[in-house]
């Protein structure tokens, strides 16, 4: 039998001094003030506006504000996307400093978003020492900075006058500014800052590489290097990508958050896919290192392992979420592992220090490719006793609508599309994808709860389309659309500069503007960790109609709503959430899944919450202003129970 024993960390209870709390980013708090008992008592304590500007209206993609807050010494310390760095008084949310980065809004950024910082401190320096203690904070104009922890001032001995600048260095740099991004917290080992990048793959055949890179965290120094796209001829995996590839493409990079086991020396990746996310022709092969799990020394950059979650990518299946480290028992031994979700649907659970799979993983026939200079992989990694998250696939059959008219309607746009099962690949037909681009288990990640052994794991249920065009023959005029009098009229268009075609996409949505696949549209699913199966599985906030404890929508709605933002778990016995479209925090039984408690937000929460524990209470803080469809804001919130 499988047992679940958390790592343990060496901080105080009622801190929260990384983005997952601990470095292998579990995101379970040991506090139980606030339980399942009383959880129905919340009430706000306090707010702070960031001062992030109104930016909804302009022609650019707004900022969102999906910052996770760090509490750590009796301080909490926060980012926004247009990079101002704050310290607050967490029993308050007075503000103690404030740093501007001046980051320009306004340079077109593909993901506009910061979701947190970082923090160092220097066992070596005298107490009270200048930078002692530092606050790491990537920009999204791909700035790292070190800031004082005690009073926002810039380290002078770090990089330049405090900052390094990491376009610099690059194998490719961004032939365009904003395809190159920061927008996660950097990973802190020992001594070293290990940062990734956010490269905006669906533009070009080499957009940007995406290195990780590790930094002195004391002087910003240069210390190793890490492609994704190996370019070792060397290294096992660079024959991966067939006809020297490697040496051409980029991204394949890490945008989501590493995590850490400082003890072993360990950092782990969840890689994205290569460039262009869906013709692989100018790359043929499994292109090792992108979209895998890869553990690396962390004080050489050097692969102990890797795992490739999707082989030869099509699909945009980043490893989007942050690994999350546990150790089980199974039989009797004790075994380090790693979980990893991925826009697959899969939860696939690894051995720390090998990469084997412990839930066994299979290879399965998967579809081949229909489109010309294309060749699909002809398998793909399915686990066995963890069942997918998700329902791998809908037919048109499965067509749903709020109405006899709409469901019609989305049963012609489905039936339409080639779908051949899961990984069914692009074409020029047009392809049902399901999961969707936003996944599946997406960026949002998991939480893990050390008492019951539970993942706890927020889901979409919506599927996409895709559809490549040859690049001389497509005129980008979307209004003439044939599935414009279907209501699909908001395509995203890339053009995949350096391959032969052009791509669209979307969610799949019918003329009401609800999905054509059933609901719940999301959901929040637990896994466990000591058999593999689900225990429970419900619908995740309301789309279309409103709704109460548990989802149920209302009039013209619908159960689940799209979401994207992660949970985290309570020794209390709770999952809090936001993530939803509907724009609420809710709090579940992580025994059953029953919703206990819902507040309503100003503006969506895209953004993981936290909680600690300041002046004898416990909080539970998450930001507000998740931007498009989750509405604009500039708000953390905390709630706390009455005094």
């Amino acid at each position: 039998m499988l047992t679940l024993l958390l790592i343990v960390s060496l901080q105080a209870p009622g801190d929260w001094p990384a983005y997952g709390r601990d470095p292998g980013g579990a995101r379970f708090s040991p506090l139980t003030q606030i339980t399942r008992a009383n959880v129905a008592q919340l009430q706000v304590a306090w707010t702070y506006h960031t001062g992030m500007p109104d930016m909804a209206n302009m022609s650019h993609r707004p900022p969102a504000l999906e910052v996770t807050p760090i509490v750590v010494d009796r301080t909490m310390y926060v980012i926004t996307p247009t990079g101002i760095v704050a310290a607050l008084d967490p029993a308050t949310g007075t503000e103690r400093w404030r740093y501007d980065a001046g980051v320009n809004p306004h340079r077109g950024y593909g993901d506009f978003a910061s979701r947190g910082v970082s923090f160092w401190r220097d066992t070596h320096a005298a107490s009270g020492a200048s930078c002692a203690r530092r606050i790491i904070a990537a920009t999204i104009d791909a700035r790292l900075i070190a800031l004082d922890a005690a009073t926002g001032k810039p380290c002078s001995t770090f990089g330049a006058a405090g900052v390094v600048d990491l376009r610099k260095g690059l194998r490719a740099p961004p032939d365009e500014f904003q395809f190159y991004e920061v927008t996660s917290p950097p990973a802190i080992v020992g001594d070293l800052v290990i940062t990734g990048s956010a490269v905006a793959d669906n533009t070009n055949l080499a957009p940007a590489s995406g290195e990780v890179r590790a930094f002195d965290v004391r002087t910003g120094v240069l210390k190793w290097t890490f492609d994704p796209v190996p370019q070792d001829s060397t290294d096992p995996a660079f024959k991966t990508w067939q006809n020297g590839s490697a040496r051409l493409v980029g991204a394949a990079n890490v945008w989501s958050v590493m995590v850490a086991d400082p003890e072993r020396d360990l950092v782990f990746l969840p890689t994205s896919s290569p460039a262009p996310d869906y013709f692989g022709g100018m790359r043929l092969g499994e292109d090792r290192y992108a979209s895998s799990i890869v553990a690396l020394r962390a004080s050489t950059g050097k692969v102990v392992w890797h795992f490739q979650t999707v082989h030869h990518d099509l699909w945009d299946f980043d490893n989007a979420a942050p690994p999350a480290l546990v150790t089980v028992t199974h039989n009797g031994t004790s075994i380090p592992a790693v979980i990893q979700t991925g826009k697959s649907g899969m939860l696939y659970v690894l051995d720390r220090m090998t990469g084997k799979p412990i839930f066994p993983v299979e290879e399965r026939p998967v579809p081949a490719s229909s489109v010309p200079g294309e060749v699909a992989s002809p398998t793909q990694p399915f686990t066995v006793v963890t069942p997918p998250l998700v329902p791998l696939r809908y037919t048109a059959d499965d067509a749903w609508g709020p109405t006899p008219e709409a469901k019609a309607a989305c049963h012609d746009i489905l039936a339409a599309l080639r779908n051949e099962g899961p990984f069914t690949p692009p074409s020029t037909q047009g392809t049902l994808v399901q999961p969707g681009n936003i996944g599946g288990a997406h960026w949002g990640g998991v939480a893990i709860d050390e008492r019951h052994g539970l993942a706890v794991v927020p889901v979409n249920r919506v599927a996409a389309m895709v559809q490549l065009f040859v690049a001389h023959s497509f005129n980008f005029d979307s209004s003439k659309s044939v599935d414009a009098a279907r209501g699909m009229t908001d395509f995203e268009y890339t053009n995949m500069r350096g391959t032969p075609y052009l791509m669209r996409r979307r969610i799949i949505l019918g003329p009401t503007g609800l999905p054509c696949t059933p609901p719940p549209f999301g959901a929040l699913v637990a896994v466990s960790l000591s058999s593999g199966a689900i225990l429970w599985n419900v619908p995740l906030g309301a789309m279309g109609g409103g709704g109460g404890a548990g989802g149920a929508g209302g009039a013209g709605g619908a159960p689940g709503s799209p979401n994207l933002g992660g949970p985290i778990a309570t020794a209390g016995g709770l999952v809090f959430i936001g993530a939803t479209l509907d724009r609420a925090i809710r709090a579940f039984d992580v025994e059953t899944g029953r919703e206990l408690w819902k507040a309503d937000l100003p503006a969506g929460a895209r953004a993981t919450p936290m909680t600690y524990e300041a002046a004898g209470r416990q909080f539970v803080v998450i930001a507000a202003g998740g931007g498009g469809p989750f509405g604009a804001g500039d708000a953390i919130i905390a709630f706390a129970l009455p005094k």
